[in-house]
């Protein structure tokens, strides 16, 4: 009995993950694929007329025995993964990848779908039916549905290389996260570290088997307070050579060949299906649509943000000279001296906030913030499967108690788990034989782990990013969608983070922090003179941070952009790339491309612009709550209505302007971050 491949038998049709073996994988996948083109063979043969309900709607419908299989699979394979999995991806991914050819390049059932397409304006459909015709005849066409079959082949081809490329690149990087600590002995070296840091450290040496040593690793709970805290500058340098050197070692996980590899086929993927540049392709179905669009928007952005960075690292450099600190600072030097400089400022640093953010009330503020807002209650629930045993999962129902979907929460690093944060799911919301199926969501994140003597407490960074992600879920908990492919998070890439990035302003507003922010030991409230200089430090340093995101965008834009064979080598061409926004000195051996996840592993190609494009969305979206109060229902039904129930039902400026009543304006996010002065 595979588990996989029957009907799970668990409260609410949960995934069965006590009882998923890693060889029910491969079998539950070949089954899955055979179901499938069963399924798509009886649509290609079908004698009658095609219809929108015998072809598209047939189609839609179809593999998804092979999608809930897939989800589980890969979704462990990011957050609970190990050698055997990783094999697996190896040899499962070419399997998807082919399989999903087949169907994009089946020549029988693209003709049905242009005949559907084409006589689109005598039929009577639904603005989602329509949405989703159009939708499913322009994957076809980007994905090959009118090459010759020479150009098929080679499609082909370059699809299950990139989908090889793309496991080697995120287990090269995880590789060497998990394969570096920086191993203390001598206790004058921990000056300046937080007790709860050299805590962590402590029981992370005991765990390695190593006594009167303290382990600080590459995961960001504990790599980012080291930057922050360590008065030792040549171990802050240390560490911050093995961060930024991840994939670009001479070693067996460097990832140089592999970047040049993935960009060139994509490159040659476009132009076989008629664009210019793989940002050209990707660009064609995003809110900005264009390449030069995207450029313009980064540059007008550039104009505010670099003369405020380059006065913010002058001022940051002449500090740290004032307090005996080095007279040309580097990039590890960067997180040390702005804290000092900020906590200065505004009498605020990470420790002092802390105390006022263990994880789990944090998690009952999210849980209180989207109650006031829409309405939803969670129960936890011990009866519902979990893959591993810190992650806790949520029956989630509304104000009448009606069953909206089931949430999953993974907070904490370990070795099967890659870095950062992520939203996910299980299970995606559609309605189908009447039935409205509920989805099964998940956020994975790597916060601070508790200690012996402390709860988890979380950085102010930490509380931002929970509040991210779950801004995320919310998207998917609440979508209301008819077409799975069409609800929640699936929408264009570029709006996908608008419902994320506006739900982290509730982490700086004080009706929102008295639901949950209190001292772990006194139960005392965030003090409002605390709230006060939490707002008023929130733009330190905000035009550095935006200078490097839209260097971050400007590297992913233009790997895919600037023709391949022009690329000598990542590091020179990577330099090139980042030289109008860097300020800070380079340091040799080091780049962002080889450890770039979210470009070569993730979805972001041609896309890591969006974050700032959403941020724009955001800070417009965000005022308007503003003006008629943070936790006003009536702004929130809006934003619900349009936005996280509308998933991609609609083009999204239609969606954000009945939300908004306009299209966003970018001054919203410069005055916001005090780039320009009102």
């Amino acid at each position: 009995m595979n588990p996989l491949l029957e009907d799970f038998d668990t409260p609410f049709q949960t995934a069965p993950f006590t009882l998923i073996q890693h060889q029910h994988y491969l079998p539950a996948m070949q089954e899955a694929i055979k179901r499938g083109q069963t399924e798509i063979n009886a649509i290609t043969s079908n004698s009658a007329a095609p219809t929108f309900e015998n072809t598209i709607l047939a189609l839609e419908q179809s593999g998804q025995l092979l999608d809930q299989i897939s989800s589980i699979f890969f979704n462990l394979n990011a957050a609970e993964t190990d050698l055997e999995m990783q094999h697996l991806a190896k040899e499962i991914s070419p399997l998807l990848t082919s399989y999903a050819n087949d169907i994009m390049l089946d020549e029988t059932l693209f003709k049905r779908i242009e005949q559907v397409y084409q006589n689109r304006a005598e039929l009577i459909l639904t603005v989602e039916d329509a949405t989703l015709l159009e939708k499913t005849y322009k994957s076809f066409v980007r994905n090959g549905a009118n090459l010759n079959e020479a150009s098929k082949s080679r499609l082909r081809e370059i699809d299950n290389q990139l989908s090889q490329l793309s496991l080697t690149f995120g287990e090269n990087v995880l590789h060497e996260t998990n394969n570096y600590a920086l191993e203390i002995t001598d206790a004058a070296d921990l000056a300046g570290l937080p007790e709860s840091l050299v805590e962590a450290a402590a029981q992370a040496a005991k765990e390695a088997g190593k006594e009167n040593t303290w382990l600080f690793t590459l995961h960001l709970p504990s790599y980012i307070p080291f930057m922050t805290y360590a008065e030792n500058r040549g171990l802050r340098q240390e560490l911050y050579r093995a961060y930024a050197s991840r994939g670009c070692q001479q070693n067996d996980h460097n990832n140089e060949a592999v970047v040049i590899n993935i960009v060139k086929l994509r490159q040659e993927r476009a132009q076989l299906l008629g664009f210019k540049t793989h940002a050209d392709f990707v660009l064609q179905e995003r809110m900005a649509e264009s390449p030069g669009k995207v450029q313009d928007f980064l540059q007008d952005l550039l104009v505010y943000a670099k003369p405020v960075a380059e006065t913010e690292w002058q001022n940051l450099t002449n500090y740290a000279s004032q307090i005996g600190g080095p007279g040309a600072l580097q990039r590890w030097d960067l997180s040390y001296y702005s804290e000092k400089l900020k906590k200065e400022k505004y009498a605020i640093d990470d420790e002092i906030l802390k105390p006022y953010f263990p994880l789990e009330q944090v998690i009952a503020g999210v849980f209180a913030v989207s109650n006031k807002l829409y309405g939803l209650v969670y129960k936890e629930s011990t009866e519902i499967q979990t893959y591993h045993p810190d992650v806790k999962v949520y029956e989630v129902e509304d104000e009448d108690g009606k069953h909206i979907g089931i949430f999953y929460c993974d907070f904490f690093p370990r070795p099967g788990k890659r870095n950062g944060a992520w939203m996910t799911s299980y299970r995606s919301q559609k309605k189908e034989n009447g039935q409205d199926q509920r989805p099964h969501v998940a956020i994975v994140c790597n916060f601070t782990k508790p200690t012996a003597s402390k709860p988890a407490l979380l950085t102010f960074n930490e509380v931002r990013t929970l509040f991210h992600e779950f801004g995320h879920a919310l998207h998917g908990l609440l979508a209301n969608g008819t077409y799975a492919s069409l609800s929640g998070t699936h929408v264009y890439w570029d709006f996908v983070e608008l419902p994320s990035q506006v739900f982290e302003n509730w982490t700086t507003e004080k009706e929102s922090l008295d639901l949950f922010a209190r001292h772990y030991q006194t139960n005392e409230p965030i003090p409002d003179e605390l709230i006060q200089r939490l707002k008023q430090s929130t733009n330190f340093m905000a035009g550095y941070a935006t200078l490097r995101q839209i260097g971050l965008a400007r590297l992913d834009l233009a790997w895919h952009t600037i023709p391949a064979e022009q690329i000598a080598d990542v590091f020179t061409f990577e330099q090139k790339a980042l030289a109008e926004t860097e300020i800070l000195p380079l340091v040799p051996g080091t780049n962002t491309s080889c450890s770039f996840s979210h470009i070569f592993q993730g979805g972001y190609s041609s896309g890591y612009y969006s974050y700032k494009w959403a941020e724009v969305l955001d800070a417009d979206a965000f005022e308007f709550f503003q003006e008629k109060g943070v936790f006003n229902k009536q702004t929130a039904t809006l934003f619900r209505q349009h936005i996280l129930s509308a998933g991609g039902s609609e083009p999204p400026m239609i969606l954000y302007k009945r939300f908004r009543g306009k299209e966003p304006s970018p001054k919203a996010l410069l005055k916001r971050n005090g780039l320009l002065k009102e």
